[in-house]
Formats: C-alpha cells, sequence, structure tokens
C-alpha cells in the first residue's frame, strides 16, 4: 500500500509491456497484460499517495485497518488485504483529475477487458491491441507529473516507441473528429438547406427542444453545436464542493439532434468539457439523496 512500491512496480510491468510490444504480435498477450497491470498501479500510487485507505475495499474491515496503519488489530496479514479493482482506480483517479486525464470510463473499459481477458482467458482482441496499449500510456503520462516521476527514467529506452505511439493517437483522433464534424454538417445541409429561415428556425425549435437531466448526479445543459450552430445537450456529471462552494457540471458527452453530432469524452468536446458552476443550490443537488438505513438502524 506505500506509493514508492507502487511507483517501482509499475515501471518494471510498463518495461516489460514496452519489450514485448515491440517484439510483435506473437507478444501483444504479454503487452497488453503488463500495460494494464502498470497502468493499475500508478492509478493506486496516486490515491496511496493521498491515502492508502483509497485503494482498499470500503467493505474490508481487516483492509481499512492496515490501510490506517492499525493492521496489528487485522485478523488478516497485509497480504490478504483487499484492493479496489482497475476501473475503480481509474474512476476515482479521473474523479479527481480530470482536467489532467483526458481518459473517461468509457475509453478506459476496454484496457481491463484486455488485460483480464490475457489474465483469466489466455484471449486477447487483436485488432484493438494498439489503442488498448496507447490508452495506457495516456493514462500514464499525466501521473508520472503529479508524482513526480522522471519520464525519461519511467519510459527508459523505449521513450520513442512511446512518444511515436502518442502522436499516432493524435493524429487519428484528429481525422477521426474532422470526419464526424463534415458528416453532420453535409446531414445538416441535406434536412434543412430547401426550407426558406423562418421554416428551418420554426422546424430547429421544434427539433432541438432541451432534454430532461436523466437522474441523480448527471445533468444537462444548453450548448450551441459546433459544427451546425443549432442548441444542442451537453451531458455531464454535478458534484457538489465542499463547504458552500456551489456544485459542478462535469461535461462528458454531447449530442445535436439537428445535425446528428455525437461527442463522447473529453477529447472529442475539445472546449465543451471544460467543468463550469452552475446555478443548483446544494439543497436542489441533494433533493433525492437518502439516508443508509443500515447506518441508522436501531438509532
Amino acid at each position: 500500500m506505500q506509493p514508492k512500491q507502487l511507483k517501482i512496480s509499475s515501471q518494471r510491468w510498463m518495461s516489460g509491456a514496452l519489450a514485448a510490444f515491440s517484439q510483435g504480435s506473437e507478444s501483444y498477450d504479454f503487452a497488453v497484460h503488463h500495460a494494464g497491470v502498470a497502468a493499475e498501479h500508478l492509478l493506486k500510487a496516486y490515491l496511496a499517495s493521498l491515502h492508502p485507505a483509497l485503494i482498499v475495499e470500503g467493505k474490508d474491515f481487516n483492509s481499512l485497518l492496515h490501510a490506517t496503519g492499525h493492521g496489528t488489530l487485522a485478523s488478516l496479514d497485509l497480504s490478504r488485504a483487499k484492493t479496489i479493482g482497475v476501473v475503480e482506480a481509474h474512476a476515482r483517479v479521473h474523479g479527481l483529475l480530470r482536467k489532467q486525464m483526458p481518459i473517461d470510463a468509457k475509453t478506459f473499459l476496454p484496457v481491463a477487458v484486455a488485460r483480464n481477458g490475457v489474465a483469466h482467458l489466455g484471449i486477447h482482441d487483436v485488432a484493438e491491441v494498439q489503442t488498448v496499449f496507447t490508452t495506457c500510456l495516456r493514462v500514464i503520462d499525466p501521473l508520472l507529473t503529479e508524482l513526480q516521476i522522471d519520464p525519461k527514467t519511467y519510459w527508459g529506452g523505449y521513450g520513442q516507441l512511446h512518444e511515436i505511439l502518442i502522436a499516432k493517437h493524435v493524429e487519428e483522433a484528429r481525422i477521426a473528429l474532422a470526419s464526424k464534424f463534415a458528416k453532420a454538417q453535409a446531414v445538416f445541409e441535406q434536412r434543412y438547406a430547401h426550407l426558406a429561415p423562418h421554416e428551418r428556425e420554426a422546424v430547429l425549435a421544434t427539433i432541438t427542444q432541451p432534454q430532461p437531466s436523466p437522474n441523480h448526479g448527471e445533468h444537462v445543459e444548453e450548448a450551441l453545436c459546433p459544427a451546425c450552430g443549432s442548441r444542442g445537450d451537453l451531458i455531464g456529471e454535478t458534484h457538489a464542493l465542499p463547504p458552500d462552494e456551489g456544485v459542478y457540471f462535469a461535461p462528458y458527452a454531447f449530442t445535436c439532434s439537428a445535425c446528428g453530432l455525437d461527442l463522447d469524452g473529453d477529447e472529442e468536446l475539445g472546449g465543451l468539457a471544460d467543468e463550469v458552476p452552475i446555478d443548483m443550490t446544494l439543497d436542489e443537488y441533494y433533493s433525492d439523496w437518502e439516508p443508509d438505513e443500515d447506518m441508522y438502524r436501531g438509532r
């Protein structure tokens, strides 16, 4: 549960992952597995640097005792402590470093699937190897900054391979986003170019009616579509900052009913992904909160 140990472990696993990746497709199973473990250990290193309790299963009392410095009271030794999985580790870190880490839960999930597929079944999707592998690198990069780890030391002799994979991802993402915009603009022209201005305005006013927020924690805000300029829906999560700092909105997707543009994740959202305060009181934010019955039973 010590950050230093987890940092060292992450670097060792990543060194093995990069070596396997550079050897070609026959070693891709080792590459995705080792990269996934490296990402998990560095995610946990960051959480443990804040407090070791942040990487343990909250309902396992013995693990909490070890994490809070009371291991002598635990009925099981440290080697049997239960920690959170890689998906939960990423979710916790992303919640804390949303601006620094543009990898959301949907983007990160294939990493866990690929790593577990190799570990438990000895299989993986070769077609997704480079995407999964590069996602691990993109998760690790901001963590190196947060944990003050020298990138040259961490990547070792594979620094150039790291740079090539990141640059290739950036270019592919740019092309994919440009294609989305072009398609949306073409759809908009096809649907509405033949209409007179006043007719188009009336049709768009009907089509782009604001959508209700899905449920607690999730929220919809109005935003102009970057492709066609119509009113679209910016979807995200709300969270409260204590104490009395208000409620903030963190977007993770955008949809436009007018042209069909669909953006997903910080990378595609660009400036739309900025976290902003919203006009919601803390009472409104917690309006549908229900207390834990177990906590108050017998009181």
